[in-house]
């Protein structure tokens, strides 16, 4: 059953003014790719004409995090408590994006985590696209919850 669409099938916002306050946390993942043609350019892809590309990207999946609710139909205004994002290379010079959030509220902070993750990744695109448009977003995905009616943990499917 969707939760988004009333008693007419009509959308609408789920009406949370009876749920319980506790406490919620949530982590989604995003890996960034890039061509082989990005590094053989001899620049640095942590620093490119645009600025420092990592601590931009950062500042930049915060800010989509805090502001989730206006960008994703009826998502709740949710006060974030904590965000936080890192970003590092794995062995096949692939940048993994993690944004982890908290919140206490009478909704979940998925959404939240998920905005957060892909509003950095696409800053790392748009600040590394003079490198190669052949950089590519993959593997989008909510790493785990905590709160709300059920926990969930990637690690644990």
């Amino acid at each position: 059953m969707f939760t988004h669409i009333n008693e007419d099938n009509r959308p609408t916002m789920v009406d949370v003014g009876d749920k319980a306050v506790t406490h919620r946390t949530a982590s989604a993942r995003a890996v960034v790719i890039f061509p082989e043609e990005a590094f053989k350019s001899g620049e640095d892809v942590l620093q490119t004409k645009k600025g420092p590309v990592v601590d931009t990207a950062i500042v930049a999946g915060v800010l989509a995090a805090k502001r989730t609710h206006e960008f994703i139909p009826f998502c709740h205004l949710i006060p974030l408590e904590d965000c936080s994002i890192t970003i590092e290379w794995n062995t096949a010079r692939e940048l993994v994006i993690q944004c982890s959030v908290r919140a206490t509220h009478k909704t979940g902070v998925e959404m939240e985590a998920l905005t957060g993750v892909v509003a950095t990744a696409l800053t790392v695109y748009d600040m590394c696209k003079s490198l190669s448009h052949g950089i590519q977003i993959r593997d989008v995905a909510l790493i785990s919850k905590t709160g709300g009616k059920a926990d969930y943990n990637e690690a644990q499917k």
